[in-house]
């Protein structure tokens, strides 16, 4: 019996036509403007610091921007980068600019399964302060009280088995407890060697019935007796 739900974000609870065509324009757009206003904070100071060790040279503050960029451009999963990206949604969020889009059947069961007792976690390459971002201005409300915690790539990259062992240490749960949902093939393959169950999320292709991994188009499908 599942004790415990870990679920990525893109394409699994939230579209990724959201992220691709809303937040990171938005943030690219800002980043520039962003990182010349906050240079001198002490946290963005932190994540330009991180910046300069993830590129492997000093860089100052125009170089920082380009490269920022250049690693939004290639879509990077550099940890800096999303932490900074977090700070520039929090005003878009708060100014009313956007909403943080969850799918309505994700929305339902999450409330259902946390009704229920089970517990709620978020993992996704996105930082932990922009998970709650999203689910907290959200057209459902505020969601963020449906979570238990949240996990982002400084556990480790969500394409590496360690990185849910360390999840399921952290978390105090036998793996084969755990159900992680995910619409990344590399990502639900690391989760089962660790152990976890797994579900594929395909909300825009029919499932595939010999698929590594059970898929479902909605979180309506997910049967939680596996």
């Amino acid at each position: 019996m599942i004790k415990a739900i870990v679920t990525d974000i893109e394409g699994t609870t939230t579209s990724l036509s959201f992220v691709k065509q809303t937040l990171f324009p938005y943030a690219r757009a800002h980043l520039a403007e962003f990182v010349r206003s906050h240079a001198t904070d002490p946290q963005v100071k932190t994540l330009l610091n991180d910046t300069c060790e993830e590129a492997g040279v000093k860089l100052n503050t125009e170089q920082l921007i380009e490269q920022l960029i250049h690693w939004v451009d290639e879509d990077k999963k550099v940890t800096p980068l999303k932490s900074l990206q977090g700070l520039i949604w929090e005003k878009g969020y708060k100014q009313g600019d956007f909403k943080g889009h969850v799918y309505q059947d994700a929305a339902e069961n999450l409330k259902a399964w946390k009704a229920k007792g089970l517990n709620l976690y978020i993992y996704s390459s996105g930082s932990i302060y922009a998970q709650k971002l999203l689910f907290g201005y959200t057209e459902y409300g505020d969601l963020t009280p449906l979570f238990s915690g949240y996990f982002d790539t400084h556990i480790g990259g969500k394409k590496e088995k360690d990185s849910y062992n360390k999840i399921a240490q952290k978390l105090l749960c036998p793996p084969n407890k755990l159900l992680f949902l995910s619409d990344i093939k590399e990502e639900l393959d690391a989760a089962r060697e660790a152990g976890l169950k797994t579900i594929w999320l395909t909300r825009d292709s029919t499932p595939n019935p010999q698929a590594e991994h059970r898929q479902v188009t909605s979180f309506d499908q997910i049967n939680l007796k596996i």
